[in-house]
């Protein structure tokens, strides 16, 4: 297709309120975000004052993307939004934004799901070819490779994603929310390695819940440069585990980390010691890209436009709990 096609992407599922533009050719324009943060250590976030954030800074949120990218709505060719999975009341938000400017500019509209974006992102930036997939965000923890037209998921986490797996354990420490940034701080403080904390991986899939409840206990028994150390670092190793018999089994020679907790230091340096003694080429993709983001958004609403088409507005309903292995890849 020689016409270059600009597409922009509302990020709205959780506590991120991102926009981002790109065109046809695979310039990016701009990847804008703001960021509701919880006030209090002691809850997570709460939905309904995520989406009145949301709410309150999308249109200040759309001037300042399309002046950074140096356009206007008139240069954007499609609308695309974040419609599966989230958090409900944010969701809304973003598909209702979406909406609203499809219809006022007369613009097509396309409504994608929030983890195939993560991975197609990845693969977007990073010029990989068909890797295997370690997803770790905050409701989600997967292993996923393509298989013909759809990610499927090899092995996951039964209950807790690590990236609330690591906010919550920073909540009962005391270093509130967002803290598995401020755990992957502190885990380079120690390396004394306490061998008393549950390590359960069950064939491809991994429970994290005895993990927390088990080092939740030991909270004030020991430093908490050794316990966060120790909790990170089972944490991680049971996620390699399973890393590595995808690996064999899928026979991939690349691998990629997205989502979240792709920026931490600590994954880094485990995955890297990992890819050298698997022999498979490792790829971690900007930190502005592996948390939710808006580009990532666009990026796959264009994907998806320039294989199907524009949707119908009755076809952009939101749906919460859509998993990455029920969206049909047609690129």
């Amino acid at each position: 297709m020689n016409k270059k096609i600009i597409c922009l992407g509302i990020e709205s599922t959780a506590h991120t309120l991102g926009i981002g533009i790109i065109d046809s050719k695979g310039k990016v324009y701009t990847n804008s975000k703001r960021q509701y943060v919880q006030k209090d250590t002691v809850s997570g976030i709460k939905p309904y004052d995520a989406a009145q954030f949301h709410y309150q800074n999308s249109i200040d949120l759309l001037k300042e993307a399309l002046e950074d990218a140096k356009l206007t709505m008139k240069d954007i060719h499609v609308i695309s939004f974040s419609k599966s999975p989230g958090l409900g009341p944010c969701l809304v938000v973003g598909a209702t934004f979406a909406r609203t400017l499809a219809i006022k500019y007369n613009k097509p509209i396309v409504g994608v799901n929030h983890c195939v974006a993560h991975l197609e992102i990845g693969k977007t930036l990073m010029k990989a070819k068909d890797p295997l997939f370690i997803y770790t965000s905050g409701a989600n923890t997967q292993i996923i490779a393509r298989d013909d037209n759809r990610y499927k998921i090899l092995g996951e986490t039964l209950d807790i994603g690590l990236g609330n797996l690591f906010d919550s354990f920073a909540r009962d420490l005391g270093y509130g929310f967002p803290g598995g940034p401020i755990l992957d701080q502190i885990y380079f403080k120690s390396n004394n390695y306490l061998d008393i904390l549950p390590y359960s991986v069950k064939g491809m899939d991994i429970v994290y819940s005895g993990l927390l409840t088990s080092s939740q206990k030991l909270i004030g028994k020991y430093k908490n440069e050794d316990l966060v150390y120790s909790f990170m670092h089972t944490a991680y190793a049971m996620l390699l585990e399973v890393c590595e018999r995808a690996i064999s089994y899928t026979n991939k020679k690349e691998i990629m980390v997205i989502g979240g907790v792709a920026a931490s230091k600590a994954l880094k340096e485990m995955l890297t010691a990992f890819s050298k003694e698997r022999k498979v080429k490792l790829f971690i993709p900007p930190v502005s890209a592996c948390l939710d983001n808006g580009l990532m958004i666009a990026d796959l609403g264009l994907k998806e436009y320039l294989s199907n088409g524009g949707q119908q507005l009755k076809d952009t309903t939101i749906d919460p709990t859509e998993r990455t292995d029920q969206v049909i890849i047609s690129w």
